[in-house]
Order: C-alpha cells, then structure tokens, then sequence
C-alpha cells in the first residue's frame, strides 16, 4: 500500500524550501562587500562596453 501523505503539510514544506532557497540566492548576490560589488560592476561595464563596441556589419 501507499504511504498516506498529508498535503497541506507537504505544500507547507515546499514552500518553506522554495522560501530558502531564494533566500540562498538573495544572500550569495547581496552578501557581498562593497569591493566586490565595485568589482563586480566594473566587470559588467566591460563586458557590455566590448560586446557594444563589435558591432557586426553584415
């Protein structure tokens, strides 16, 4: 027979693990320090600085 299984708990806990995993996320793009921010930054300037400056002419 099959596991009988409560589905507002189960909603519950996925939501709870969906709730942190965000919070993961938000924390390894915002926990930086400022330095790294900056860097960071100047990074994506760059990167969109060369991607812009070849443009193709075809």
């Amino acid at each position: 027979m099959s596991k009988i299984v409560n589905l507002n708990q189960f909603r519950k806990t996925r939501a709870r693990d969906d709730k942190r995993r965000k919070a993961d996320d938000n924390a390894a793009l915002h926990g930086l320090k400022k330095s790294e921010k900056e860097l960071a930054k100047a990074r994506r300037d760059k990167a969109k600085r060369d991607l812009d400056g070849h443009e193709c002419d075809t």
